[in-house]
């Protein structure tokens, strides 16, 4: 999976969704991120179409949204979500919370069943903590691919970081910027100045450090090729030390059926 993809949450004006994605597929970015709730997966669509990449170079997710995950309705809306994508199979088909219609043992056999008849080649989830990683895998015979979690400087998830590696699963980071708030943060800002770059990078450099892809939402052209930039944006071992010992915890993404965070 490439270490740095576009996300299109919010991003709901049809053209702009689909121009933005198209920059950024000729600009080099391999993976796009979307959902179910984002309301933007035909405009995403059109997007891919409209670039000159080849579907096959192309790594795609979507989610499946809280009120969509009985089985039945897994099916019947992630064939849906591939209408409207315009594509015969997503890379990657996540559990997008687990919450309200979520049960391991109705909606997770439903993701294994598109796997088997190809819609989908890989099974993640999203805003997991380890104990709902476990019980998926207790219930599961197919292989969970990646944890879709918000994460940046000032919400590292060391203990999600840590299980990740000793279970083999990818994380990817959501709001790596942390919905702004690394703009305003001292020592990111400073690490940027000293490296003649912007705070998006820094914040997305670091996690690239930590073995995590990050996927932030642009819409225009200039985020988006600022935001690919910071692939060529290596932080020394100070650097990134500065950057962990920031002591600041800041969860930005918090809805009322969110779980209890370990």
């Amino acid at each position: 999976m490439p270490m740095l993809g576009l996300g299109t949450w919010q991003n709901t004006d049809p053209d702009q969704c689909a121009d933005s994605v198209a920059e950024a597929l000729e600009a080099g970015y391999r993976h796009v991120d979307t959902a179910q709730a984002y309301d933007n997966e035909e405009d995403v669509g059109r997007g891919i179409e409209q670039a000159d990449v080849d579907r096959e170079d192309i790594f795609l997710a979507t989610k499946v949204w809280i009120d969509s995950l009985t089985g039945d309705d897994v099916i019947e809306t992630t064939e849906e979500s591939l209408a409207k994508l315009g594509v015969d199979s997503v890379d990657l088909l996540y559990v997008h919370w687990p919450a309200r219609t979520y049960d391991p043992e109705d909606t997770l056999p439903a993701f294994a069943e598109l796997k088997d008849r190809g819609l989908i080649e890989r099974i993640g989830v999203s805003n997991f903590e380890p104990r709902h990683v476990d019980r998926a895998r207790e219930v599961l015979d197919e292989p969970l691919f990646a944890n879709q979690v918000e994460m940046h400087p000032l919400l590292p998830q060391e203990e999600l970081r840590e299980y990740a590696e000793e279970t083999g699963l990818e994380l990817v980071a959501y709001s790596p910027l942390a919905r702004g708030a690394v703009f305003d943060n001292d020592v990111i800002s400073a690490v940027a100045e000293d490296n003649g770059v912007s705070e998006a990078q820094v914040s997305l450099a670091w996690l690239r450090e930590k073995g995590v892809t990050a996927i932030p939402k642009a819409s225009s052209t200039d985020h988006v090729l600022d935001n690919w930039e910071s692939l060529s944006l290596d932080l020394d071992d100070d650097e990134i030390e500065r950057i962990d010992a920031i002591d600041e915890r800041d969860r930005r993404i918090d809805p009322d059926f969110a779980p209890d965070w370990d």
